[in-house]
């Protein structure tokens, strides 16, 4: 019966080296259960069977603990749990997607140098070439940044 009290706390103490590396690093709570653990079955091992099991005991102890650190720590171990998926949208569309370089509007709010443009009857955030452009002037696009559409003032002939 101490024999199996002994591999329960050899597993468990396992467990919580895993759980220390993989899922709660710095914290050490898992270290220090795991030492707790390990330390349990080490004294079960000297009182009940003496020192040569109690020496057996941490040499099987100190193995398994490498063998899951170098298991736990590679790379390929937690592909099996991770997520696959990948997400190819986003919260709203890109305006290069909408809008072409070229195309025209007015500004909505001062351009300095960012504000809102209206282009082809949507709103768009815009950053102005010019240093500043004031509300309701004619702007064109002449490129795009992320979720920014690039104006520059249109000039009148």
């Amino acid at each position: 019966m101490i024999a199996i009290f002994m591999v329960l706390l050899i597993l468990l103490g396992l467990l919580f080296l895993v759980a220390e590396l993989v899922l709660l690093p710095g914290v050490s709570i898992g270290a220090l259960l795991s030492m707790v653990c390990y330390g349990g079955a080490v004294y079960l091992a000297y009182d009940e069977f003496g020192l040569a099991a109690a020496i057996g005991t941490v040499v099987v102890i100190v193995a398994i603990s490498l063998v899951a650190t170098v298991v736990s720590l590679r790379a390929k171990t937690w592909q099996r749990f991770s997520l696959r998926q990948q997400i190819r949208s986003s919260s709203m569309p890109l305006p290069s997607e909408q809008l072409a370089v070229g195309d025209r509007g007015t500004t909505l709010s001062r351009l300095s140098p960012m504000g809102k443009v209206e282009i082809g009857g949507r709103t768009y955030e815009a950053k102005s070439l010019d240093a500043y452009v004031d509300p309701r002037c004619e702007v064109e696009v002449v490129g795009f940044e992320n979720f920014s559409v690039i104006v520059k003032t249109v000039k009148n002939r």
